[in-house]
């Protein structure tokens, strides 16, 4: 799965171009930290409303992908 333009966004005029969830200011390292804390996903949007339960799930689903795509590469 490709990730969709919706999830992601770089702006330079917000927090200096970090890759954030679109529509938001939550920088999308936000939600590896909080899953290597060992926090869930759950936890993690209840602290940030403003991210979709559905802009997490495609970014983990992308991220397994070039996991898997790298894996077979080698």
């Amino acid at each position: 799965m490709i990730m969709q333009p919706k999830v992601v966004t770089s702006d330079k005029d917000i927090l200096g171009g970090t890759p954030c969830f679109s529509g938001t200011r939550v920088p999308v390292k936000s939600l590896f930290d909080y899953l290597e804390g060992g926090y869930t996903v759950d936890y993690f949007l209840a602290q940030f409303p403003t991210v979709k339960r559905e802009q997490v799930r495609d970014l983990l689903e992308t991220a397994r992908h070039h996991t898997e795509a790298d894996a077979l590469s080698s």
